[in-house]
């Protein structure tokens, strides 16, 4: 089993910065691609931004050139930089994980706990 645990949400003004942090622990063999999601209430989940582990990355073009997706292979750590908040970015922030415990086991989505970002205008 994989675990991911966000962390980094909060209150912030609009055109104000704000860093996540999504650690996986567990049995991880290998973790493939890690993801940010946002979910607002009344909404669906929609993909924020997206790192293979070769580093490859994608974004969503609401946050592009806002926000910034790194990951530590070492420490099994994904991060998201966003700067220049929006009141439109409020939302509970999800990290996500295509990852697998075993070089014979096909991998597995695995998601955190979430945590919120509002950005007040």
């Amino acid at each position: 089993q994989v675990q991911l645990v966000e962390s980094g949400g909060g209150l912030v003004q609009a055109g104000g910065s704000l860093r996540l942090s999504c650690a996986a622990s567990g049995s991880i063999f290998r973790i493939d691609v890690m993801d940010w999601y946002r979910q607002a209430p009344g909404n669906q989940r929609e993909l924020v931004a997206g790192i293979t582990i070769g580093g490859s990355t994608n974004y969503a073009d609401s946050v592009k050139g806002r926000f910034t997706i790194s990951r530590d292979n070492a420490k099994n750590t994904v991060y998201l930089q966003m700067n220049s908040l929006r009141p439109e970015d409020t939302a509970a922030y999800y990290c996500h994980a295509e990852a697998t415990t075993d070089i014979l086991v096909p991998t597995t989505d695995y998601w955190g706990q979430g945590t919120q970002v509002t950005v007040s205008s």
